[in-house]
């Protein structure tokens, strides 16, 4: 779901722009599978897909399969349109350092639902 998130992002020129001053390596949980997500003046610079033993982050957002799965639906039924949303479901939480995330909020949302573009 996420493994296509850099070709996504980086092939977005007004997406990489938004997030250009954005330097953060954060934490996406699928169900159980983790996603480590580094990203460099608003390029995707690494998908790390499962065990980072030792692996840094400065916020997490997880969520269930079956609610991100929901999420990337090219139109999600209400309460899975936005990961706040979600949170507000309980099907989704947000952890850790809060403040480059609320900073770069739209350019996250905006990471975060580029793989709805390929989804059926």
């Amino acid at each position: 779901m996420f493994g296509n998130l850099a070709d996504l992002v980086n092939g977005d020129a007004a997406l990489v722009r938004r997030g250009r001053h954005l330097d953060v390596d954060f934490l996406i949980v699928d169900g159980e599978e983790p996603y480590w997500i580094s990203v460099r003046q608003g390029r995707i610079q690494e998908v790390r897909r499962g065990n980072g033993l030792l692996r840094s982050w400065r916020f997490a957002i997880r969520a269930s399969a079956e609610g991100w799965r929901e999420f990337m639906k090219p139109r999600p039924r209400p309460g899975f349109h936005d990961i706040f949303a979600m949170c507000k479901a309980g099907v989704a939480s947000v952890e850790g350092d809060l403040q480059p995330l609320m900073a770069n909020l739209r350019y996250v949302k905006d990471v975060l639902a580029a793989p709805r573009a390929t989804a059926r």
